[in-house]
């Protein structure tokens, strides 16, 4: 029986509660889950592609099941090379929607063997987004309530 993996693609700059949310709850679906971080040059990330890496290596660092790997090629390429049917994406609110929606059918008409799986994250954490917390981390304003305690303490030594 082969295994259903999962592809959780993201910039993920950085790493938050509301990503380690969608991730656990992931794991719950599928066999395993490979956290694809994109290199997102163009979106000029605030940290460097080594940097979310590590993030998102130390916040997993404890779950089964669970890979990180950088990429810079197509989502759906990427997928495809690492045996992945399902793409993870999570939405928090309508804003959202839109964007996502275009990427999925954007994914499909590329390969329509991959499927988009879309899930909200917990009330808690609907409002967290990288964005907040870069904003944020620029004022050097309290960000423990929104990231993961490893990735809290990472951002201060970098």
């Amino acid at each position: 029986m082969s295994k259903k993996i999962a592809l959780y693609p993201g910039t993920f700059d950085p790493i938050t509660n509301g990503h380690f949310d969608i991730i656990k709850r992931s794991l719950n679906l599928f066999d395993k889950l490979i956290i694809a971080v994109a290199d997102s040059k163009d979106k000029k990330p605030m940290f460097t592609l080594q940097q979310r890496i590590q993030m998102c290596r130390a916040t997993t660092q404890n779950l089964q099941n669970v890979e990180v790997i950088g990429f810079d090629n197509l989502t759906v390429e990427l997928a495809k090379s690492q045996n992945a049917q399902v793409l993870i994406r999570g939405l928090r609110a309508v804003s959202d929607f839109e964007y996502e929606l275009q990427l999925g059918y954007v994914n499909n008409s590329l390969d329509n063997s991959i499927e988009t799986l879309y899930l909200m994250p917990t009330l808690q954490h609907a409002f967290v987004s990288s964005s907040i917390v870069r904003n944020l981390l620029k004022f050097r304003a309290k960000t423990d309530h929104l990231l993961p305690s490893e990735v809290e303490s990472m951002i201060r030594d970098f």
